[in-house]
């Protein structure tokens, strides 16, 4: 990754504002607290590769007195995936600079935090609602019959079967995050099984059955940013950069059509519910995660009169499925309420 350039003003006010910038966007990084982090040194290769040693077959058969059976071979499986560079930047000009000094380039690099967060944030779920593993809400069988919400029985009956599908394939439950600070770091939860998607979803998931609100968790200060509740064993976490397919599903006018209330085609809605090592990111955290460039106004031939600042942000990325049926895509309708 590229390192932390200071452009031509003071070291320690570059590192302040690069400070600001991480932590004004964590919040947004919903899919960054379940990712199987793997941070790229500086002056590393674009390809990243995550390794997983497979199973065993079961030893069962009894040992026979005094033989040494056969030896099994360890292998594994790569999944390999390819950085991309993101960025942008916001001119600055010395009237502003002289009239508004420290004030505006606080709100330049918190807006410039925002954008990263949220440009990193869909980029991760386009990857993510690409899963192969899909269920759909009531009598649904692909995306353009999705006929019914997470609301009553359907929400619990569609988790349950998503429960049943990770068990079946050993998914294990999540008990360890990222962090939600600047550096990479990370925590202890309870163990559980995550979901990711949007806040339209809220009101159906409150009249599902079985859901419980985190006012209702034993201890609702250990819910998570974003976190609104849990359906039998999944943790729901909502935030509006999950949007949906537009129109794509059943014609009616129970639901949202467009994002909002008419006759037409109902939306469909991607909740992906994930396991422990379900996928992997580059994380937008740690000191060579972005790099933040500030340069004031400075004298030179295309600038003669010092008129023309900037802040800019530029930032290598890359998240992919590592076990597609360890990653869920449950596709609903919205009610319109």
């Amino acid at each position: 990754m590229a390192t932390n350039t200071s452009g031509n003003i003071g070291y320690r006010t570059n590192a302040y504002v690069k400070g600001r910038m991480l932590q004004r966007g964590q919040y947004l990084l919903v899919t960054e607290r379940f990712g199987q982090s793997a941070p790229i040194p500086k002056h590393a290769s674009k390809t990243r590769t995550f390794r997983r040693v497979n199973a065993l077959l079961r030893a069962t058969a009894p040992l026979a007195e005094a033989v040494v059976p056969a030896g099994q071979q360890l292998s594994v499986t790569d999944v390999t995936c390819t950085m991309e560079q993101y960025g942008a930047w916001v001119p600055l000009s010395d009237v502003v600079l002289d009239t508004n000094e420290d004030p505006i380039l606080n709100e330049a690099a918190d807006a410039c935090g925002e954008q990263a967060a949220e440009t990193i944030e869909v980029v991760r779920i386009a990857v993510l609602t690409g899963g192969t593993n899909v269920f759909y809400v009531g009598t649904a069988t692909t995306r353009a019959t999705v006929n019914g919400s997470l609301a009553g029985s359907n929400g619990r009956d569609v988790f349950r079967k998503v429960y049943r599908s990770f068990k079946t394939n050993k998914a294990r439950e999540i008990s360890k995050i990222i962090k939600a600070t600047a550096m990479v770091a990370t925590q202890p939860v309870a163990p559980a099984y995550f979901a990711m998607g949007h806040t339209d979803l809220l009101a159906d998931l409150a009249g599902a059955t079985g859901f419980v609100p985190i006012e209702n968790y034993s201890d609702s200060a250990q819910a998570l940013p974003g976190e609104v509740g849990k359906l039998e064993q999944v943790r729901i976490i909502l935030t509006p950069l999950f949007e949906p397919w537009l129109a794509a599903g059943t014609s009616g006018s129970t639901y949202l059509t467009n994002r909002v209330k008419g006759t037409g085609a109902a939306d469909v809605y991607p909740l992906i519910v994930v396991a422990r090592d379900a996928y992997g990111i580059v994380p937008l955290q740690g000191e060579q995660s972005v790099n933040v460039v500030i340069q004031n106004p400075k004298a030179s031939i295309v600038d003669p009169m010092e008129q023309i600042g900037f802040v800019s942000w530029k930032t290598m990325q890359t998240a992919v499925i590592l076990n597609q049926a360890w990653l869920a895509r449950i596709e609903t309708a919205a009610t319109a309420l």
